[in-house]
């Protein structure tokens, strides 16, 4: 049986297997393909099919755990010490399980600025902008209570900082000596994300490239923020 690839619409479909905790669905992508660029994405995915107790799942697991290890962005450690535990091939983490959407606590993170952080339900792992609380907005929340720190977390945005290391990243990983000058240039001073993108976008095969890159990082560092605060994501989030 030839090996099949990952193209635009399979990683599509694997985002929308995870994202849906479809465990069987991202095994059955997983299966005689290469790993994806997305393992973050898919270790998600395989934690959801190892406790839908898919045997399959296991092999797909043990090879993602491995990869992340020696990628090491972060959040893969912690990702891949779920995945050994979820096998049963290793402690469990002393982490305690919340159901978070880790695209919407990325989004806080490494937000502008200028808009705030936000907070974490620690029961539902609901993520609301602090920007979104603003003008009342905070009364139509149900249960909402700043002041309440057991139930909820205070979100600070960490700015854009790491967002500006993955597009350094990115190109340290291109080969072409023309586009690598030229993102160069335009990350150099102010307005640096909008230059990036603009002339990223003249490479239309590089943008789902870069899109992948910065999501992944995006998840670890959000699953590695998770870790220190005491948490990791449950199979149970749309992630």
């Amino acid at each position: 049986m030839s090996e099949k690839h990952w193209d635009t619409e399979a990683s599509k479909e694997l985002a929308g297997a995870v994202h849906g905790g479809d465990g069987g669905r991202v095994v059955e992508l997983l299966r005689d393909r290469p790993l994806p660029a997305e393992l973050q994405a898919a270790g998600d995915g395989l934690l959801t099919a190892l406790e839908q107790g898919l045997q399959e799942a296991e092999g797909h697991a043990a090879a993602v755990e491995e990869a992340l290890r020696e990628r090491g962005y972060d959040g893969d450690r912690e990702l891949a010490e779920q995945l050994e535990a979820a096998a049963g091939r290793g402690p469990v983490p002393a982490l305690r399980p919340i159901p978070v959407h880790l695209v919407m606590l990325a989004e806080v993170l490494e937000g502008d600025p200028m808009q705030g952080g936000g907070y974490l339900d620690r029961v539902t792992g609901e993520v609301l902008p602090e920007i979104a609380l603003e003008d009342g907005g905070a009364d139509e929340i149900e249960g909402f209570d700043a002041e309440d720190t057991n139930r909820w977390m205070y979100v600070d945005c960490e700015g854009s900082r790491d967002g500006y290391r993955d597009m350094q990243l990115f190109i340290e990983q291109l080969e072409d000596p023309e586009i690598i000058d030229r993102l160069e240039i335009a990350i150099s001073g102010r307005g640096a994300f909008r230059r990036f993108k603009d002339v990223l976008e003249r490479r239309p095969d590089l943008v789902d490239r870069y899109r992948v890159l910065r999501d992944e990082r995006e998840r670890g560092r959000a699953r590695a923020w998770l870790a220190v605060q005491g948490y990791c994501p449950s199979s149970r989030a749309k992630r």
